[in-house]
């Protein structure tokens, strides 16, 4: 490499060659150039090249196993489209991958000012308390803790959720047909727990998600809070005029 183009910084050159490298010549899990072997054939010090796979890291572009080195993340081509309503199931199977749905607790519980708000609800009223975890081929993807009011959704069951996809369930078994749904996310660092359930390292980055979803008479019918591995997931949003 040589230097600054465009004042752009050293480490930020490296990461486009990479990523070219990455996307044109290199498919998902290959592992890439060790730390020391970068720094070789791309002639810049050890630090340009950890700053450069760290943003590669934070872009989705690669993921590190302790101990063992970088590898190109399976995302590259697999974004997930954030115009439509959205359901893991269906976006799973349209990548290619097979989905799986682990119910970690199911629970009611009274809403709280927070859930109350979200739902509009009266605070105290039952809502179930939903914990699953998200797997494509056996790899565990998403966190969710999803809440729902237990008054339009009498006798939900954690069994009957392995059975059916959660929004064929509301359609099936109680008519609720959904018109929309608003999603927003923001990235962060994995706490502990959560790294340990998506068995990624603590202080992973990933990606929060939160989501409303109304019914064809515009209530509120579920709300979402979800956690993803941002080593496996990218989003993308269509705008279309």
């Amino acid at each position: 490499m040589s230097g600054q183009v465009d004042d752009k910084p050293l480490y930020l050159q490296l990461v486009d060659e990479l990523e070219v490298a990455i996307r044109e010549r290199m498919a998902p899990n290959d592992k890439l150039l060790s730390e020391r072997e970068l720094t070789q054939v791309h002639g810049v010090s050890r630090i340009t090249v950890r700053l450069a796979l760290q943003e590669l890291e934070k872009r989705g572009l690669v993921y590190r196993k302790h101990g063992k080195g970088t590898y190109v993340s399976e995302i590259l081509d697999n974004a997930v489209d954030l115009s439509q309503s959205y359901s893991f199931t269906d976006q799973m199977r349209k990548i290619g991958k097979e989905p799986r749905t682990s119910i970690l607790s199911f629970q009611t519980v009274p809403a709280t000012d927070y859930l109350a708000q979200h739902l509009q609800l009266r605070k105290g009223e039952e809502v179930f308390e939903i914990e699953r975890l998200r797997l494509a081929d056996e790899i565990p993807m998403m966190l969710e803790r999803t809440y729902v009011p237990a008054s339009l959704f009498p006798s939900l069951s954690a069994d009957r959720m392995m059975e059916l996809p959660l929004y064929e369930l509301f359609l099936e078994d109680y008519d609720q047909t959904i018109r929309l749904a608003e999603e927003e996310f923001y990235a962060s660092i994995s706490l502990d727990n959560e790294a340990k359930i998506l068995s990624i390292p603590n202080n992973s980055p990933v990606l929060h998600l939160v989501r409303k979803t109304y019914n064809d008479k515009n209530r509120i019918i579920e709300f979402t809070l979800s956690i993803a591995r941002a080593d496996q997931f990218r989003y993308k949003i269509i705008h279309q005029k």
